[in-house]
């Protein structure tokens, strides 16, 4: 296999040249938008099937996609190298860690779970297994921001930053069909889009050590964190700006003055997630943990824990 993945079964009638077997969970918005087209159409993969929890929705996404549905979660496992997620965090950590302990390799959607001690035995499976991981922060893989994010890592001296991440999926009058996902009623925007605001926060001005948490309007949270480097940050979320209001700001201050994030969504999450493909890949054939991986999930899930557990 062309990334010789590392797992206990590996098919003894695949050759070295040969890719990766994919298999899809989820059927929902984002797995027929993004990650069942972008998995189809990436030469390093080939999209085995997929398996929803509404078994017409995976035949008609299935065929969209010119593969088969599955009607159990484990067959569908038991024929693949790699398993994609495009689920409920609590749905994807639950056959995750099945994956995990079959030797399949996971290509995680975030939040990879909202309970600390869900993600925990995640984590542990991958660690156990010997599976390599990687979870789908967008703005990691785009090709506008990951690089801005790389370079700002690599500087000290940074004071303080902020991250507001406002979304109107819930606001008036705003159609879109992410709008009809329980979790993210139930969950609203501090685990939605706070993984998104973390994922850039934290890279750039170190573990969190310190969170604390305020409610504003309808589902909009407001966290105040402190990093181990010394600096301080603060993120605004919310799926319930007004359309008008929303966006993505990402500013970093320090010593060396004032960094912005770019263009935020560069080529789109399409693309984005096609390099998260290629990481998983990268991670695969050479056993390295890529700096997104389910350890790194587990941490936002850790501070998103911390900071839901303030605002009570």
């Amino acid at each position: 296999m062309a990334t010789a993945p590392i797992t206990p079964e590996s098919h003894a009638d695949e050759t070295p040249e040969a890719p990766l077997r994919v298999g899809l969970f989820g059927t929902g918005p984002w797995a027929a938008r993004v990650h069942g087209p972008a998995l189809a159409a990436h030469p390093g993969v080939e999209l085995a099937g997929v398996w929803g929890r509404r078994p017409e929705a995976a035949g008609a996404l299935a065929t969209e996609l010119g593969t088969r549905a599955y009607t159990r979660a484990d067959d569908l496992i038991a024929d693949v190298d790699a398993v994609a997620f495009a689920l409920p965090p609590d749905v994807q950590a639950d056959i995750a860690v099945r994956a995990a302990g079959a030797g399949r390799h996971l290509l995680l959607d975030k939040p990879v779970a909202t309970k600390t001690d869900t993600a925990r035995v995640l984590a542990d499976a991958v660690s156990d297994s010997g599976v390599t991981s990687v979870v789908f922060f967008t703005l990691r893989f785009s090709a506008a921001s990951a690089p801005w994010l790389a370079e700002q890592a690599t500087v000290d001296g940074w004071f303080t930053g902020r991250a507001e991440w406002l979304g109107s999926i819930y606001a008036p009058d705003t159609k879109t069909p992410y709008a009809a996902s329980p979790w993210r009623q139930e969950k609203g925007a501090l685990w939605d889009v706070g993984p998104h605001a973390l994922s850039l926060l934290v890279p750039a001005l170190g573990d969190v050590t310190e969170v604390t948490a305020a409610r504003g309007p309808e589902d909009t949270t407001h966290l105040l964190l402190r990093h181990d480097s010394g600096a301080s940050s603060v993120a605004t979320l919310s799926l319930t700006a007004p359309e008008k209001a929303g966006g993505v700001t990402v500013e970093l201050r320090g010593r060396s003055g004032v960094a912005t994030l770019p263009e935020v969504w560069g080529d789109g999450p399409l693309d984005a997630y096609a390099r998260a493909v290629d990481a998983l890949l990268t991670s695969a054939r050479t056993g390295e943990p890529h700096a997104c991986d389910v350890r790194f999930g587990l941490r936002v899930t850790e501070i998103l824990a911390e900071a839901e557990r303030a605002l009570r």
